[in-house]
């Protein structure tokens, strides 16, 4: 008995297969990641010059990270409220109002006159930071289409990714100029990008259009029961512990203490960080969208929580960096399907802002707690142990997914339902 039913042509019929297809994408995502760009180089310009600029003002090491830390916790407090705005008011009025709040406390952080002027005005730019982050996340949910969700959130990250490593370049050129010149560049970049996304995105009701409608918001609760929203979380708490917040703060510190390697070699580890991610850019959105989100999350994790772990056990400097390269490739297979994963809770018919700001503070949460713990046990047990535990967390969470619903569909006719 064949295993296919066969038409009268006596030829197999194969199930459906979702095609990814190699359409371009809409204008109004490309726009999109333009400001994705400016917003991304903007940022790169500021980053290496901050904590340099406080210490102008007579302060110590720790008072110059404090002025790195309250932009993260300022991102945390306003999440909600930024989540309730969007339902309120649309995706775009938030969006180019967070830039704006974000441009006005960079100009001004420009002309602090002392330092508590400069921590005020830092602080105000994470209010309006986490308002255009959680607002750009429900715009290109509701503007990519379904079948290409994996391929959009792979060119939006490429795009942040790009900003990300030219942004640095210039700023040290322009620092040159004085460390406040940084800071009216990002300022002027993300009014651009605020003039792009106003003038050059679509007026489309329910996102934010000329009639000022919003689109029905889409209940927390309702999110929170689904198997693949509770794994999202998860996903996203463990990528901030280990991406943002241990690879930024544990991982140089290892180098330097561990390894015995100057500070360069820190500088080494996120460019192949930055290397393997831009790599695995290049094909995991559309296996995304071709395989489904749940195999590139497995794998993703696995390979980035293995990782991170091995991080610890190196003892010269090349596996350091291989082992930095390689979780790098896992959080590029894993950022496009977790991000498609969210949008296909969402949908595109409803706004999700109170849903995906609780997952963008998920991911600012662990980015705030893994470098304490990791800090905690390596000074307790050793940088073995704190790498271990922050790969622990990684594999915890493809355990989640493992448990969780396919949230792409094969065929429009059969997506699957929320459970």
């Amino acid at each position: 008995m064949p295993l296919l039913p066969r038409p009268a042509s006596g030829r197999p019929r194969f199930p459906a297969v979702r095609r990814t297809g190699d359409a371009r994408l809409p204008r109004d995502i490309k726009v999109m990641l333009v400001a994705a760009f400016l917003i991304a180089l903007g940022f790169g310009l500021v980053a290496p010059v901050l904590p340099q600029f406080a210490t102008t003002f007579d302060v110590g090491a720790t008072a110059a990270a404090v002025i790195v830390s309250i932009f993260a916790f300022m991102r945390l407090v306003f999440a909600p409220a930024g989540g309730a705005l969007i339902g309120r008011l649309g995706e775009r009025p938030v969006y180019v109002a967070g830039l704006l709040i974000v441009a006005a406390s960079t100009a001004a952080c420009a002309f602090a006159q002392d330092y508590w002027q400069l921590l005020i005005f830092r602080g105000l730019g994470g209010a309006g930071s986490v308002m255009f982050t959680v607002a750009s996340m429900a715009l290109v949910i509701r503007l990519a289409p379904p079948e290409s969700r994996g391929r959009v959130s792979g060119a939006y990250a490429s795009a942040f990714l790009i900003g990300n490593v030219c942004g640095p370049i210039v700023g040290g050129l322009l620092a040159g100029f004085g460390l406040r010149v940084p800071f009216l560049a990002y300022a002027a970049a993300l009014v651009l990008a605020a003039l792009v996304v106003q003038t050059q995105l679509s007026h489309v009701p329910g996102a934010g259009g000329r009639d000022g409608s919003a689109a029905p918001d889409m209940k927390f609760g309702e999110a929170l029961a689904d198997s693949a929203y509770r794994a999202s979380l998860f996903s996203s708490f463990a990528n901030g512990w280990a991406t943002f917040g241990v690879r930024m703060a544990t991982v140089p510190l290892f180098a330097v203490a561990a390894l015995g390697a100057g500070p360069e070699a820190a500088g080494w580890a996120l460019a192949v960080f930055a290397a393997g991610n831009a790599v695995a850019l290049t094909f995991s959105g559309r296996l995304a969208d071709s395989l489904g989100r749940k195999p590139l999350m497995i794998a993703g994790l696995v390979v980035t929580g293995t990782a991170t772990g091995g991080i610890g056990l190196t003892q010269g400097l090349g596996w350091f960096l291989a082992a930095s390269m390689l979780a790098g490739v896992g959080a590029g297979l894993l950022g496009p399907a977790q991000q498609a994963a969210v949008a296909d809770v969402i949908g595109r018919e409803r706004s999700g802002g109170r849903v995906l700001a609780a997952y963008q503070m998920t991911a600012d949460i662990g980015a705030i707690l893994g470098p304490v713990f990791a800090g905690l046990l390596a000074d307790a047990f050793g940088y073995g142990w704190a790498f271990a535990a922050t790969g622990g967390v990684l594999l915890m969470a493809a355990v989640a997914w493992l448990l969780a619903r396919e949230t792409a569909a094969r065929h429009p006719s059969d997506a699957p339902q929320p459970h």
